[in-house]
């Protein structure tokens, strides 16, 4: 009996791994519509009760939510990113933009003293790292605008992912409850553990994706809207990079502005980086310290070092969407070993008791 027992639970792993195995060409479409399906399931329950309890017309409903509201804004935005990406790179490349007058330009601001400090380095002097710093700007927006083309050139593999998500998301919406109970049936653990560990993944999930997405979505709108109206070149691309980079607590949206800031100032164009430090100050940073608290960090009950660490941790591995898989692994492991130290401390008094 044991060796048919043990047979089994090898071969249940064999197929399991090679079941994964086969999702991970489209691990992205599979994730992200499990992750749309535990935000708007609510809503998707809400429209059901409405209906009368016709959930495929209510889960279609929600499909059709979910398009409109998600994933239309976000295809233009990416379109519209991939227009304004290959621009910049063409008119780097025929020097409609001249970085190396501008490089001139900051070399011409700055005082004698850093020149000879960068001597002392062994960097060369401002005129090499000029060099360098353009060679690198070039380099860079031809990276830029070549990874955002071939990604914009690839539309089988992007329409095949979208119909997976899309198929996937309605039968998710129509059959998630039973689905949930089943998963819940299988998993060999108690009622208890698994309500705590489903509860942890939906309030994760809500608070990171929910909350980081508002807050990106508000602060790279007033940067992108602050930048065009400063005359900053490529307003959109620097607004879009914002909006990402503000997914990381405390430091995300400075990463942007204050090097533009600090490059206006180089330049010389001390009235604009003025307006763009007080924006960045009193409304892009205040909005990070007033939104993330009661959206991420109460949702999902993780200091902010821990979500710093595991949103960078998770984009390194998983790229944009490591932003959600980095945060809910870590509050997992820290869900795991409450679990555990929960029950140590129960057994502590019954060791005690018997003693």
């Amino acid at each position: 009996m044991s060796i048919q027992r043990t047979s089994f639970y090898v071969m249940l792993a064999v197929v399991t791994i090679a079941f994964i195995w086969l999702l991970i060409p489209y691990y992205a479409a599979v994730f992200w519509a499990v992750i749309l399906a535990t935000i708007f399931f609510p809503v998707h329950m809400r429209l059901a009760q409405l209906l009368g309890g016709r959930r495929s017309i209510a889960a279609l409903l929600t499909v059709l939510l979910c398009i409109c509201l998600v994933i239309v804004p976000a295809l233009i935005i990416f379109v519209s990113l991939i227009q304004e990406g290959t621009s910049l790179y063409q008119r780097i490349s025929s020097n409609e933009i001249d970085l190396n007058d501008y490089l001139v330009r900051i070399q011409n601001a700055l005082p004698g003293f850093v020149d000879n400090w960068l001597n002392s380095l062994k960097l060369g002097g401002f005129a090499e790292l000029r060099a360098n710093i353009s060679s690198g700007a070039v380099q860079a927006s031809r990276s830029v605008a070549g990874s955002l083309l071939s990604f914009g050139q690839n539309t089988l593999h992007f329409f095949i992912s979208f119909g997976i998500m899309l198929y996937l998301l309605f039968f998710l919406f129509r059959d998630g409850a039973d689905l949930g109970r089943s998963i819940r049936h299988a998993i060999p653990l108690n009622d208890d553990y698994t309500r705590q560990f489903r509860d942890k993944f939906s309030a994760v999930v809500r608070a990171t994706v929910k909350g980081n997405i508002i807050i990106a979505v508000i602060q790279g709108t007033i940067g992108g809207v602050a930048f065009w109206a400063l005359g900053v070149e490529a307003a959109l691309l620097w607004g879009v990079t914002m909006a990402f980079m503000s997914m990381l607590p405390a430091i995300g949206a400075a990463l942007v502005w204050v090097p533009a800031a600090i490059w206006l100032v180089l330049t010389g164009a001390w009235l604009k980086a003025s307006i763009l430090v007080l924006v960045g100050v009193f409304v892009i940073g205040l909005i990070d310290n007033l939104l993330r608290p009661p959206l991420v960090g109460q949702g999902t009950r993780l200091p902010d070092y821990v979500v710093l660490i595991s949103t960078v941790g998770g984009i390194s591995l998983f790229g944009i969407n490591g932003f959600v898989i980095g945060p809910l692994i870590a509050a997992l492991f820290i869900a795991s070993w409450s679990i555990f130290a929960d029950q140590q401390d129960a057994q502590k008094p019954a060791a005690g008791d018997s003693k």
